[in-house]
C-alpha cells in the first residue's frame, strides 16, 4: 500500500492509502473527473436534500429516521434491503395533487379527477391509502385488478389501461363493474363490446391516441410518439371513435393520451392537450365527449440536479392551456382526468441497504474526466465501489433506463471528506450499478447502513428474483410506528414456486 499524496485546492498535500503507483498523479476529491458535471461536490456529504426525501425523514443525533423510527431500528427489526415508506407522506402527497388539479379546473369552469397510477406501486395498503384521500385507480393488468379489489376498492373508481389485455382480464373487469377501459387497439373494441352484451352492461370506454408530442424524457419511457406499442394514431381515431359509438354496448367517454415519464414542465402537455382538443371539437359534431385524459408522467427529484415543476403551477398552467384552446375552438371545456403515480409514491420512499464491501478502484482519466487508455501522462482518479446487499434485483432503474440515483450513510454522520462512490449491487452483472455517482464521506465501511431517497415508484414493481434473491418487504412508517405492509420473501418462497422441491427435503 503506497502513501499517496493527494494536491487539495490550496496546494497543500494529505496522504491518502491507495494501491496506486506513486509516480503518477492522483486528482484530490474536490476535483474528481469521473463525477458527472451534473454531480457537484457537497459542503456536507450527510445533507438530506428536502426535494429528495419524505417530508418526515430527517437526521436525529446523526441517524436518519422517518417519523420518529430511526434506520438502525429498522434494519435491526425488518433486516435489509428494505424499502421504507413514510406514510404520512404519500397521504398528503395523493390530497394534495388532487385539491392542485381540482383548483385549477374549478378556476376554469370544470371539474378534474386523478387517478393514482397503480404501475408505480400497488399493495392492497396503498390502494386504500388513495381511495380515503379522494382518488380513483388506474390499473394495467388482472393482478393489479385483484389487488385493488382486495383493498375494497369500488371498481366504478378504477380504469384499466393495457395494449394487451386478456379477454378474461376484460371480461373480469367489465363482470365486476369498472368504471372505465381504455381502449388501447381496434381489436379492443369488439372484444370489450361483446363482454358488455354478456354481462348485460353499458361498458364506458376511453379511446387512448398517439399524440405525436414526445416529452423530453428517455426512449424508453416515451410513450406519445407514432413508432411505439401503445394507442391509436391521431388520425385514426376518428374511425375508432366511430367504431365505438356503433355498439349499443359502450359508452365513449373521451380521448386518453400519455405522453410520457418523468417531465419537467408544463409545455409537453400543453401541446398535447391543443391537439387532442382539435380532435375533441371535431367528435363533438356527432356525439358527446364529456372528458378528456391528459395521462400522467410528471416527474420528481432523484438527484440534486432536478428541479420538478410544483405540481399547483403545472395544474395551473396546463388549466389555462386547456381553457384557452377551449376558447378558440368554441366549445364547452370538458371534465378532465389525470393519472399520476410517481409524482405521489416516488419521493416517500428510501431504500435501506447494509454495506457489505468497500473498494477504491483506480481509473486512469485526462484532465477533462473522459476515460483513455492505461497510459503514463494520464493522471489517475479514484472511484470508491461500495457493494450492498441488494442491487438490480429491487432497483432495475439504473440499469434498465441509467436512471440516477443519489444515496446517504443512514446509521450515523460523518465529518470525513466526500469521497467520489459507486453503489453496487450483489448480483453478477456488471451492470449491477444502484446509485452511479454520489459523495458519501470518505469512512464508509462495510456495516454502514446506506439509505438510497426516491424509490417509492417503479422499484418494487419492477423487482424481480434474480440470482434467487428474494423481494424485499416493504415497511410503512406513521407516527413513530412500522409496520409491514408487504412481506419480503424468504428462500422457502422461492423454493415453493419449484415443482421439484419436496418440503423438508434436504439440500
Amino acid at each position: 500500500m503506497f502513501s499517496i499524496g493527494f494536491r487539495d485546492q490550496a496546494g497543500s498535500a494529505r496522504p491518502e492509502r491507495y494501491p496506486l503507483d506513486p509516480s503518477r498523479e492522483v486528482f484530490p476529491v474536490a476535483s474528481n473527473p469521473l463525477a458527472p458535471q451534473w454531480l457537484s461536490l457537497p459542503s456536507d456529504a450527510n445533507e438530506l436534500l428536502p426535494a429528495l426525501w419524505s417530508y418526515n425523514t430527517v437526521r436525529t443525533d446523526g441517524e436518519i429516521t422517518v417519523a420518529g423510527v430511526g434506520a438502525a431500528e429498522l434494519a435491526e427489526q425488518f433486516g435489509t434491503p428494505l424499502y421504507v415508506v413514510d406514510e404520512a407522506d404519500v397521504r398528503s402527497r395523493a390530497a394534495e395533487t388532487l385539491a392542485a388539479f381540482q383548483r385549477a379546473f374549478s378556476g376554469i369552469g370544470t371539474t378534474a379527477k386523478v387517478y393514482y397510477a397503480g404501475k408505480a406501486f400497488l399493495s392492497i395498503e396503498v390502494a386504500r391509502w388513495m381511495t380515503e384521500a379522494g382518488l380513483n385507480i388506474d390499473v394495467c393488468s388482472g393482478g393489479e385488478l385483484a389487488v385493488a379489489l382486495a383493498a375494497g376498492v369500488d371498481p366504478g373508481r378504477l380504469g384499466f389501461h393495457g395494449n394487451n389485455k386478456s379477454t378474461a382480464e376484460i371480461d373480469r373487469a367489465v363482470g365486476v363493474g369498472i368504471g372505465a377501459i381504455v381502449i388501447d387497439s381496434l381489436q379492443e373494441i369488439d372484444r370489450v363490446a361483446g363482454a358488455a352484451r354478456r354481462h348485460g352492461r353499458v361498458q364506458r370506454v376511453r379511446l387512448r391516441v398517439n399524440s405525436g408530442v414526445h416529452a423530453h424524457t428517455h426512449e424508453f419511457l416515451a410513450t406519445a410518439h407514432e413508432d411505439q406499442k401503445f394507442g391509436i394514431a391521431l388520425d385514426a381515431a376518428a374511425d375508432a371513435v366511430a367504431a365505438i359509438r356503433s355498439h349499443e354496448s359502450l359508452e365513449f367517454l373521451g380521448l386518453h393520451c400519455h405522453i410520457g415519464s418523468q417531465i419537467f414542465g408544463a409545455e409537453g402537455f400543453a401541446e398535447s392537450a391543443g391537439r387532442l382538443l382539435t380532435l375533441h371539437a371535431e367528435l363533438l359534431a356527432s356525439g358527446n365527449v364529456p372528458e378528456l385524459n391528459l395521462g400522467g408522467g410528471f416527474g420528481i427529484a432523484y438527484t440534486s440536479s432536478d428541479d420538478p415543476t410544483p405540481i399547483d403551477e403545472l395544474a395551473g398552467n396546463i388549466a389555462q392551456t386547456v381553457a384557452a384552446e377551449c376558447a378558440r375552438l368554441a366549445i364547452p371545456v370538458p371534465a378532465v382526468a389525470f393519472e399520476p403515480g410517481r409524482a405521489i409514491v416516488g419521493p416517500s420512499t428510501f431504500t435501506l441497504y447494509t454495506v457489505g464491501t468497500t473498494k477504491p478502484v483506480a481509473v486512469s482519466v485526462t484532465s477533462t474526466g473522459v476515460n483513455v487508455s492505461d497510459d503514463a501522462q494520464d493522471g489517475v482518479a479514484i472511484r470508491t465501489y461500495v457493494s450492498i446487499d441488494g442491487g438490480m434485483s429491487d432497483n432495475a432503474r439504473t440499469a434498465l433506463y441509467g436512471a440516477d440515483y443519489s444515496v446517504r450513510i443512514a446509521n450515523r454522520a460523518s465529518v470525513a471528506e466526500p469521497a467520489l462512490v459507486r453503489i453496487a449491487g450483489k448480483h453478477c452483472e456488471s451492470g449491477d450499478i444502484v446509485v452511479n455517482a454520489d459523495y458519501l464521506p470518505g469512512d464508509v465501511t462495510p456495516g454502514d447502513l446506506v439509505a438510497v431517497p426516491a424509490t417509492g415508484a417503479y422499484c418494487w414493481s419492477l423487482s424481480s428474483n434474480y440470482n434467487y434473491l428474494g423481494r424485499p418487504p416493504v415497511i410503512a412508517v406513521r407516527d413513530g410506528v412500522a409496520r409491514v405492509i408487504v412481506r419480503g420473501e424468504t428462500e422457502a418462497d422461492l423454493l415453493a414456486r419449484d415443482a421439484a422441491f419436496r418440503e423438508g427435503a434436504s439440500a
